[in-house]
């Protein structure tokens, strides 16, 4: 599985539905975000979009009428909810041909939470079977959110989530580590702890650490003590910086703050700089209108010096409890 930053042919995004469950009451602020969101990727990859039919594609494409559309394509695979990241292909590259391969997973709405999950379920198989690719199919449960990997074998991952018995309570850990290294073409596999507040994948890797190097990574730290995240995120660094590669080097580790308190109706809200996207000349960086969204822009700047790190507000697209990365799937080139 390559790394975020290697070169996209494009990104798959499924578009939310009005009557869906992720946006309850607020769809009508969500496509403004998303039509941002879709015009700074499609300066520089392609932008695949999942809908279910002729008539939503002709809503979406209303929504994105400032949109360059040479850019934009649409594919009539129906989905229940937008979190691509979660329920899209896993793209493989391969020394045969044909080149690219995908990976599909089990999927269960992060352990059956959210039914009905059908047509989120079967995304990968539709897409393979578009491009005539070979499909790997694995009945383990996983959601591209719960990994983060460098593109040469090294994976990052976390407890909460991947043992958590609502995936795959059969499964041990040496049996997921194995399923991991066959279908993903990993070699080290670094466990962290708990997630961050609000987070309803139970711990998801991409809203906590995420790899902007070969060994270099940047990771979410919570400074105030008596914030429920301070002492599962200060266990994750000190987890980071023990960690040691099978040649023994270390990752270099860089921080990143966390937004002060998002909340909707007295619920706390998983906001996180680390739910950033990384596109072939920008990196996608959700900000909350909070006083580190500066420091967290130009922290992300500095680890991408070629590309452009753009802030877009997602106060309302974390109602649905998630942000950039979660919506998105990078197809490699």
């Amino acid at each position: 599985m390559p790394a975020e930053w290697e070169p996209h042919a494009a990104v798959w995004l499924s578009w939310p539905k009005p009557d869906g469950i992720s946006f309850p009451e607020r769809y009508e602020l969500i496509p403004p975000v998303l039509a941002e969101m879709v015009g700074a990727l499609a300066e520089s990859e392609a932008v695949h979009i999942n809908v279910c039919d002729p008539a939503e594609e002709a809503l979406v494409r209303a929504h994105l009428q400032r949109v360059p559309h040479a850019h934009v394509r649409f594919y009539h695979i129906p989905t229940n909810e937008p979190w691509c990241r979660d329920h899209g292909p896993i793209f493989l590259m391969r020394d045969a041909a044909p080149r690219r391969a995908i990976v599909d997973w089990g999927y269960n709405a992060w352990g059956g939470k959210y039914p009905p999950y059908h047509l989120d379920d079967v995304v990968p198989t539709k897409i393979a079977a578009l491009y005539n690719i070979p499909l790997f199919q694995n009945a383990m449960v996983l959601e591209g959110g719960s990994i983060e990997v460098n593109g040469e074998g090294l994976l990052l991952t976390t407890e909460s989530c991947l043992l958590n018995p609502n995936r795959n309570p059969c499964l041990d850990k040496t049996a997921i580590e194995a399923n991991l290294r066959d279908y993903l073409g990993v070699h080290e596999i670094f466990w962290l702890g708990d997630g961050i507040e609000g987070d309803d994948t139970d711990g998801h890797i991409d809203d906590i650490t995420r790899f902007v190097g070969r060994r270099k990574v940047v990771t979410v730290i919570e400074p105030d003590p008596k914030d429920f995240n301070y002492a599962p995120l200060k266990e994750n660094l000190e987890r980071l910086q023990a960690l040691r590669c099978a040649d023994g080097g270390a990752l270099e580790i860089i921080t990143l703050p966390m937004p002060g308190r998002v909340e909707w109706d007295g619920q706390r809200l998983p906001a996180s700089y680390a739910n950033f996207y990384i596109g072939n000349t920008v990196v996608l960086v959700p900000i909350f209108g909070d006083p580190a969204d500066v420091e967290a822009v130009a922290t992300l700047q500095a680890c991408f010096p070629d590309r452009k790190a753009i802030g877009i507000n997602c106060r309302d697209l974390i109602w649905g409890l998630g942000a950039f990365h979660c919506l998105s799937q990078q197809e490699p080139a």
